[in-house]
């Protein structure tokens, strides 16, 4: 009778043959979590302080938008109405307001801001109740505010260069804007919403975790302030 007893299995199918060495590499997931790292921690990478300042900005976006919309509304029933921020040649929101410049889209830009700031600050707020929120939905977000991003250094180059005039709610909602897209940026990066490469969300997270991202906002604005001072100088004052 033959025997039933098995045949042990084959060496060769279980482990590597004489002098070759087993395959360690990591699988491409992994190389994508090691080259990105992990996600930096403290209060200025939490959600909490990202959508605050968000909250915040937009808020200070709002409000400037409701007075610039009320003085539109004033300047639409008398043109030679004095505003209150018409403070002297330079520093003028009338100048700033009467400009084609300002009703690019045939109404008041502020009116955009009226739209725009309550859904930011909808946002804000269910995200600091820990709302979840898909990634299609944060990068529309982050799309969007980049065109207000443009736009408000748009209208503040027009300013400078050609109307010859600043306008300080103008500067207010230009400040907001650049504060709420750094915000939102900065989440997007640290909770990788932004479906980049992953080399490019790599050096993207490495610049928040060195506090780059801070660096690059403050440069921002002095830049702003450097424009400004350069080109009127102690006229802002006069």
């Amino acid at each position: 009778m033959p025997s039933t007893t098995p045949a042990p299995p084959s060496a060769g199918l279980h482990e590597p043959a004489d002098g070759v060495e087993p395959n360690h590499e990591p699988e491409p997931a992994a190389l994508d979590d090691t080259l990105v790292g992990e996600r930096p921690t403290g209060l200025f990478h939490s959600r909490r302080w990202l959508f605050g300042e968000m909250l915040v900005g937009a808020l200070i976006s709002l409000t400037a938008a409701f007075v610039l919309s009320v003085d539109a509304v004033h300047l639409a029933a008398n043109p030679d109405q004095a505003l209150a921020c018409d403070i002297n040649t330079i520093v003028s929101c009338g100048a700033v307001a009467q400009s084609w410049q300002a009703s690019v889209f045939g109404f008041p830009n502020s009116f955009l801001g009226l739209v725009a700031e309550p859904v930011v600050i909808t946002v804000a707020v269910a995200g600091l109740a820990g709302v979840r929120f898909p990634r299609w939905f944060m990068i529309a977000a982050q799309t969007v505010y980049l065109f207000g991003f443009v736009f408000a250094y748009w209208l503040f180059y027009e300013a400078v260069v050609n109307i010859h005039a600043l306008c300080p709610w103008c500067l207010t909602v230009q400040l907001a804007t650049t504060l709420v897209f750094f915000s939102m940026l900065h989440l997007n990066i640290v909770e990788d919403n932004l479906r980049w490469p992953r080399r490019v969300q790599a050096f993207a997270m490495s610049l928040v975790r060195s506090g780059g991202l801070g660096i690059l906002l403050t440069a921002w604005l002095l830049l702003t302030v450097a424009v400004v001072l350069l080109k009127y100088g102690t006229a802002l004052f006069a």
